[in-house]
């Protein structure tokens, strides 16, 4: 057998195991992003179903608060009884760092409309809206971060109409306080 057939044939397999090697690692690897994004999309999505989940409750609490006996104990089980909590966990284990963000934001605004509500601000009242609207900016804020990070298209207030996120533009208690301001300032 002569050396230069043995050193080709060596060569030529370590470059078949080598490029098998790297292949399954990049194969792997893959795999492993495809599984952090469908994880994160998970999570992403539980947890803006939590917060809704939350958000009904503390809405029909401050529309029929009145019925309630203990305003703090319900609103606080709120948000547990929607599992906001441990979503909110999950989300700080897998999420990326501009998506915790707005997703703890979002979650402090809701805390404070929580406590609004136990307050016994109704649906009705300034209290409830000067801490309502910027919670539904915070939603919007986090909704337009996702997809943002799993879509690559942001979005804008302006691709529904709106000038901006709060929905003080669409409220009707809010526009008619608005409107009431400007004809006492006549």
């Amino acid at each position: 057998m002569e050396w230069g057939t043995l050193v080709a044939t060596l060569g030529g397999g370590l470059i078949a195991i080598g490029g098998t090697v790297l292949a399954d690692r990049l194969r792997t690897r893959q795999e492993h992003r495809r599984g952090l994004q469908e994880r994160r999309r998970d999570v992403y999505t539980e947890f803006i179903a939590a917060a809704g989940a939350a958000h009904t409750e503390l809405r029909r609490l401050a529309q029929d608060g009145a019925g309630e006996t203990d305003l703090e104990q319900a609103s606080r089980a709120a948000l547990a009884d929607a599992r906001i909590y441990e979503v909110r966990e999950r989300l700080f284990i897998d999420a990326s760092a501009r998506i915790a963000g707005p997703g703890q934001t979002m979650f402090e605004h809701l805390r404070t409309l929580r406590k609004a509500v136990a307050a016994g601000a109704g649906t009705s009242s300034p209290a409830f809206h000067e801490i309502y609207h910027p919670y539904l900016d915070a939603v919007w804020a986090y909704r337009a971060a996702v997809r943002e990070e799993l879509e690559g298209q942001a979005l804008t207030p302006t691709d529904f109409g709106w000038s901006a996120w709060d929905g003080r533009e669409r409220c009707p208690i809010c526009g008619r306080r608005e409107a009431d301001t400007a004809s006492t300032q006549r």
